[in-house]
């Protein structure tokens, strides 16, 4: 951790979690459940910073449709932002954070295939492969779908004044 504030408030989530589902085991115990609760709230922290970043990458990397976007995955190549980046300031943590909403408010209302394509490929990292496995579907399929969800999320986002780039 680069930020001694961040730091202390994932030490401080992780001794609430286990006083309050440990509260209870022998104190031997405890050290050897701390550390284990530590090492996932750090996960869990990275997780979200990462999810946060991918998020404002994916949406400011979008393209304008190509000729060949039914072949294409625009995402293939994307690079998500540093996992340690921090807004600087509360009016920039407040915009990502408005944005993000945004963001959930128009993956909510894309048709169904093309959510789970997106989520499964962006949010859960799958590749083509694995993420045509799950859905059931070829990937050209996926790229289908997570190109078309991509324009509309795009769109959508466009639409509501929303420019990333």
């Amino acid at each position: 951790m680069r930020d001694e504030h961040t730091a202390l408030d994932i030490v401080q989530d992780a001794m609430l979690k286990l006083a309050d589902k440990y509260g209870d085991k022998p104190a031997a115990e405890l050290p050897l459940l701390f550390q284990r609760i530590l090492q996932n709230t750090i996960r869990d922290h990275y997780r979200r910073q990462k999810v946060r970043s991918l998020w404002t990458t994916l949406i400011s990397s979008l393209s304008p449709a190509q000729a060949d976007e039914e072949e294409r995955d625009p995402f293939d190549t994307l690079r998500s932002a540093d996992a340690d980046r921090h807004a600087d300031t509360p009016d920039e943590s407040l915009e990502q954070t408005q944005t993000v909403a945004l963001i959930e408010e128009a993956l909510a209302a894309l048709p169904a295939r093309q959510r789970e394509a997106f989520l499964l490929r962006y949010w859960e990292e799958m590749d083509t492969a694995e993420t045509a496995k799950i859905m059931g579907c070829s990937e050209g399929s996926v790229k289908t779908h997570c190109s078309r969800a991509t324009h509309a999320l795009a769109a959508a986002l466009k639409a509501k004044g929303v420019n990333l780039t």
